[in-house]
């Protein structure tokens, strides 16, 4: 039987695995849309628009990188700054047309890419799959790392 911590290894080298093919994935899904600017302008459509401060909170990274990747969406037109009509000196982010369009297309070819991968796993491997993965998360979300 494997030793715990060759297992907690295998993940570690599997996920890091995972990660990089992700990037590769989205690069040649749209050259223009790193992982990071996908998962942000995800966040930001399906939040209905926030302020950049919040998505740097939501993904714990710093201002300046969320600025950055702001600042490319918003080249490509993606992304475009709406007054807060709440408190008129913040400024909300928002998907533009073309940036949910984009969103739209990439999300189908990513569900696509997962689809063809699962293919042959039956119902309860991917039930399970699920679960674990929700269960990894949700631990990662309590402890903050």
């Amino acid at each position: 039987m494997p030793h715990r911590d060759d297992s907690v290894e295998t993940i570690q080298q599997e996920m890091t695995a995972f990660a990089r093919r992700a990037r590769a994935t989205a690069a040649r899904m749209h050259p223009e849309l790193s992982l990071v600017s996908y998962t942000l302008l995800a966040h930001l459509d399906d939040q209905r628009g926030c302020r950049a401060t919040d998505l740097a909170a939501h993904y714990f990274l710093d201002k300046s990188t969320v600025s950055r990747q702001i600042a490319a969406l918003e080249k490509l037109g993606f992304v475009e700054r709406r007054v807060d009509p709440d408190d008129h000196r913040v400024q909300v982010l928002h998907p533009t047309e073309k940036g949910a369009q984009v969103l739209a297309n990439v999300t189908a070819s990513r569900r696509q890419a997962f689809r063809e991968r699962l293919a042959d796993w039956d119902e309860a491997d991917l039930d399970r799959f699920a679960t674990y993965l929700r269960r990894y998360n949700a631990a990662q979300e309590r402890l903050g790392n």
